[in-house]
């Protein structure tokens, strides 16, 4: 599996590579225009309920699960730090590996690399991981500030 992650500003450059998008934005923000299949899942980047504002839920985590066996993946948020990037390593480990090494990889991938916690922990009750993703996303801290992340290309 190839997971081409990044910042919405990436999405045109890198969605000539890929299969399928995933596009992860807030509910009243505008979804770029790909062209390719894409999924399209709308919360704010949150990591906790938060009343006026959309959290991640189950049902969402089960969608971008099911996208597990495509071969290039597109993912992308708005600055490709924390939604995108939990995705991906939430596909990572679902595709198979140690957790810790995994967010190892991840960060020195994308140094500004932030999961959403709220998604990564979700992800962790779902795969029966009993919190060693969340511990490893824990373990490696915030990433670097910045505006935007790099845009990644992870072979699994």
């Amino acid at each position: 599996m190839r997971l081409l992650v990044g910042p919405i500003s990436a999405v045109e450059r890198l969605a000539g590579e890929a299969d399928h998008a995933l596009s992860l934005i807030s509910p009243d923000a505008r979804a770029p225009v790909v062209a390719r299949p894409r999924t399209l899942l709308r919360f704010n980047d949150i990591a906790e309920d938060r009343e006026g504002l959309v959290a991640p839920s189950a049902a969402m985590i089960e969608t971008i699960l099911s996208l597990a066996g495509t071969p290039t993946l597109l993912i992308h948020c708005f600055a490709g730090v924390s939604r995108s990037t939990a995705a991906a390593y939430i596909l990572a480990c679902a595709h198979g590996g140690d957790e810790q090494a995994l967010a190892a990889q991840l960060r020195s991938l994308c140094p500004e690399a932030t999961p959403n916690p709220l998604m990564v922990a979700l992800a962790d009750a779902i795969l029966q991981r009993d919190g060693a993703m969340s511990r490893a996303i824990a373990s490696i801290g915030r990433g670097v500030y910045a505006f935007e992340g790099t845009a990644i290309d992870w072979r699994l």
